[in-house]
């Protein structure tokens, strides 16, 4: 699960045994000045990429669920006339096996210090 606010990004790795999901790591970090400009699908993105580079050793070679807040996120890899950013982030992405999932942010269980 992965999130993110005007000042920082968080995720949350987790696995699911018998239907509940069980956190094996939490992981945050604060924005830069230029990063605090980003618009929101920016952020949110930057939080899935900050995800993927901090648990590459966890989720390499395994289908990967990300849980967001922003739906968004599910249509980037269809978008034609994204920011060279987003793009370049995008194909950062595609060596994994992803499906992106849209969860309300009251459900997100990326701690709410995070998010605030």
């Amino acid at each position: 699960m992965c999130d993110a606010s005007d000042f920082a990004v968080g995720a949350v790795l987790g696995q699911k045994v018998d239907k509940k999901m069980n956190v094996i790591y939490y992981a945050s970090r604060t924005l830069d000045d230029a990063q605090t400009r980003y618009a929101t699908t920016e952020k949110e993105l930057l939080a899935v990429v900050f995800a993927f580079d901090k648990f590459r050793s966890y989720i390499v070679g395994s289908k990967v669920i990300v849980h967001t807040d922003h739906a968004a996120l599910k249509y980037l890899y269809t978008k034609k006339d994204a920011k060279p950013r987003l793009i370049r982030w995008v194909l950062l992405l595609q060596e994994f096996d992803i499906e992106i999932v849209d969860k309300k942010g009251t459900e997100n269980s990326v701690p709410i210090i995070y998010r605030d």
